[in-house]
């Protein structure tokens, strides 16, 4: 069953909600921006960007891990937004590069190296197929979440949200490679 909000978090503005979980939506920003830090987007801006971009209204009676998974997918429309801008000024130069890792904070983990319209094409096509693997990497890959809380949030076992990760990952790699 997906999380609650907390009654001490019932009807909380999105200014108070930025506010306590300010840290942690740093953290994703920085996962967003990727070891290379090849943008001249910063952490902070992309934080307070997405703070622009959400609606404060959808978040007054959310619990702390769909506003996270929220702010995690929010974070990659604005990273997204940002690459296709400087595409279109640079026409395919400076691609900011990220890498679809196993473990939250590893900078490379093997794995190859690709550009965030790649994982956005990728992510369009995945979600037509089976949108539950989408939440999953947004909450796994974009928001930082672990597998406890990504089970929680979707209201799944542990196990099945790891089996999500594998089956999604595993598409975007192929999707990747072809």
């Amino acid at each position: 069953m997906p999380e609650l909000p907390a009654p001490e978090t019932m009807g909380i503005s999105l200014d108070e909600r930025f506010g306590l979980l300010y840290r942690e939506l740093q953290r994703i920003a920085h996962r967003e921006l990727g070891a290379s830090r090849r943008t001249s987007l910063h952490t902070t801006v992309l934080v307070h960007e997405a703070y622009l971009r959400m609606e404060a209204g959808a978040v007054r009676d959310m619990g702390r891990l769909p506003f996270l998974a929220l702010a995690g997918r929010v974070m990659r429309c604005v990273l997204v937004d940002h690459v296709r801008e400087r595409q279109a000024l640079k026409r395919g130069g400076d691609q900011v590069r990220v890498t679809l890792e196993t473990e939250p904070g590893v900078a490379d983990g093997g794995m190859p190296r690709i550009d965030v319209l790649a994982i956005e094409r990728g992510m369009q096509a995945l979600a037509g197929l089976e949108p539950r693997l989408v939440t999953v990497v947004e909450c796994r890959f974009h928001a930082g979440m672990e597998f406890a809380e990504i089970a929680e949030y979707l209201g799944v076992s542990e196990r099945t949200a790891q089996r999500d990760w594998r089956r999604a990952r595993a598409f975007l790699l192929d999707m990747l490679q072809a």
